[in-house]
């Protein structure tokens, strides 16, 4: 017997932090333009589970997703559940510094990154490949709690390509030249019982409805 459940992923509305990198600082949203979110409120399913991480702008996302349509509309939006392992990758002492900044500095860790950036550690705080990781854990927990329901997930562009790297079992270097655009929507299907891949849970496969999906470029 097997059960689909329906990953649907939104990276959250775009923040003001020209030439920064901004990993888990905790910034605000800008949700000014409506389109998106109308556009958004129109084609996600109405009886979903909702997630978002625990950085505001993935709640704050979500909320005006919820204000544009009947998409959002129930108890599931009003108590999101916050699940901190679809965070953005955290960038450790690069956080809040601009990418030219540390291409001055030019230390031996900022070199190393570029070079492979996915299995790099920045100091204090993790790689791709970890995010990848941690990802990954969630998503099985998560598929097998909602097993065959629609999970509705605001979260960012490195945990979206993080599970985009999950579902085609991409390498991590891979996944990293994936474009996730924000207000972009993924769906990623999980069909347990099916035969294909193997996790400890059973056989599973996963199928790609949509990638990077954005309101002002419908296919």
């Amino acid at each position: 017997m097997t059960a689909t459940t329906r990953w649907w992923w939104i990276r959250h509305a775009p923040v003001t932090a020209s030439g920064l990198i901004y990993g888990q600082d905790d910034l605000v949203a800008d949700c000014s333009d409506p389109a998106p979110f109308r556009w958004l409120a129109g084609v996600l399913p109405r009886d979903a589970v909702w997630i978002v991480t625990q950085l505001r702008r993935t709640r704050q996302t979500a909320e005006a997703i919820h204000a544009h349509g009947p998409a959002g509309s129930g108890p599931a939006l009003a108590r999101p559940q916050v699940e901190a392992g679809f965070a953005e990758q955290h960038f450790g002492d690069w956080q809040g510094r601009s990418y030219a900044e540390l291409e001055e500095i030019r230390d031996g860790e900022w070199h190393r990154f570029w070079l492979a950036p996915a299995d790099t550690r920045p100091p204090g705080g993790e790689s791709f490949a970890e995010v990848v990781s941690r990802v990954a854990q969630a998503v099985d927990r998560l598929s097998g709690e909602h097993a065959g329901r629609d999970i509705v997930v605001v979260a960012h562009g490195g945990s979206i390509r993080a599970a985009v790297a999950l579902a085609l079992d991409l390498d991590p270097e891979k996944a990293l030249a994936l474009t996730v655009d924000n207000c972009s929507l993924t769906r990623l299907d999980h069909i347990a019982g099916a035969a294909g891949s193997h996790a400890a849970d059973g056989a599973h496969s996963w199928r790609v409805g949509q990638l990077n999906l954005c309101h002002n470029v419908v296919r």
